[in-house]
């Protein structure tokens, strides 16, 4: 009996932290095709390019800006926000 009810209580929880989980994944960053649309969106913020495979953002100027295979433009903040982080090595 207190098997039984170890491994209830266990699957709750399983079931609780998974639920949570794909609560917080869903919470994306709204992304963009154009800078334009971008900075009306955040007309305060900076508009990066994301590369939406690695998460890492680039600023304008920057050698991968609109150009990774994979990506959009987002707000700084936002990308920030969702996990992102800027290019470390500035291109």
């Amino acid at each position: 009996m207190k098997f039984r009810r170890s491994m209830l209580i266990l699957l709750l929880l399983s079931f609780c932290i998974l639920s949570v989980g794909s609560v917080l994944a869903q919470h994306k960053a709204p992304q963009f095709q154009s800078e334009q649309e971008t900075k009306q969106h955040c007309p305060n913020d900076t508009v990066v390019w994301v590369n939406t495979q690695t998460g890492v953002y680039h600023f304008k100027g920057q050698r991968w800006y609109g150009n990774t295979k994979h990506g959009a433009y987002e707000c700084r903040e936002e990308a920030n926000n969702e996990g992102d982080r800027a290019t470390r090595n500035g291109q």
